[in-house]
């Protein structure tokens, strides 16, 4: 049996080596648990004792296949109660991180099932980000960051990178969310801010937003 704390590590490794695919460093680990070195340390030998992951003093963490498919498995019931939430219940998408944070734990696979197919069997939450399936395989997605997008091309956003209640809060004020249409107007030189049109009516962003928002060609 996997503990809750063990899930969230699990998950946190996963999240960092994009989906189990490198290895990561205790020490980012620590910075996305918000925890001590050490007590990062001692849970990943925990975990590779009961071979979720191999470790390797300077070489890092990676997850096993095992611990893959049990990383997914917890990403996967988070972004599935996350739709859940904003299109059954009546949730923003900024208040449902803490609440699917809560019900990722539970254990029963027949209800992960089951809520997956009531759903529709969704590739995306809230926020953009894919569901794994239950094979734990992804599908790939083509996006980039605003940032990276050259002026004059239409777009529709995607996802966001930043998924703080601060910043989807912030995002909710300038009207833009998942699906929004704009098309980049102009970029400054010497703060890297943008001009973009949503509706044929120009707004200003700053960097962290570009830098925060992805997008895909709408052409």
């Amino acid at each position: 049996m996997v503990t809750l704390s063990e899930e969230n590590y699990l998950k946190a490794i996963y999240l960092i080596s994009k989906y189990g695919a490198e290895s990561v460093s205790t020490n980012a680990i620590a910075e996305k648990m918000d925890t001590k070195a050490s007590s990062v340390t001692d849970m990943i030998k925990k975990l590779a004792e009961k071979s979720f992951v191999n470790y390797k003093k300077y070489q890092g963490v990676r997850l096993t296949e095992k611990g893959r498919l049990a990383a997914s498995n917890v990403v996967r019931k988070h972004r599935l109660w996350e739709v859940f939430l904003v299109d059954n219940l009546n949730f923003s998408w900024d208040e449902v991180h803490e609440v699917a944070e809560q019900l990722e734990h539970i254990k029963s696979e027949k209800l992960t099932n089951e809520l997956d197919a009531f759903l529709g069997f969704p590739e995306e939450d809230p926020h953009g980000d894919p569901i794994p399936g239950k094979d734990g395989q992804i599908k790939s997605t083509q996006k980039v960051l605003l940032s990276q997008v050259s002026i004059k091309t239409a777009c529709i956003c995607v996802g966001v990178k930043d998924s703080s209640v601060e910043f989807l809060q912030y995002l909710d004020k300038l009207k833009i969310g998942l699906g929004t249409l704009f098309s980049v107007h102009s970029k400054e030189v010497f703060d890297e801010s943008m001009i973009i049109e949503i509706n044929g009516k120009p707004l200003s962003i700053s960097k962290f937003v570009s830098n925060n928002l992805y997008v895909k060609s709408s052409t």
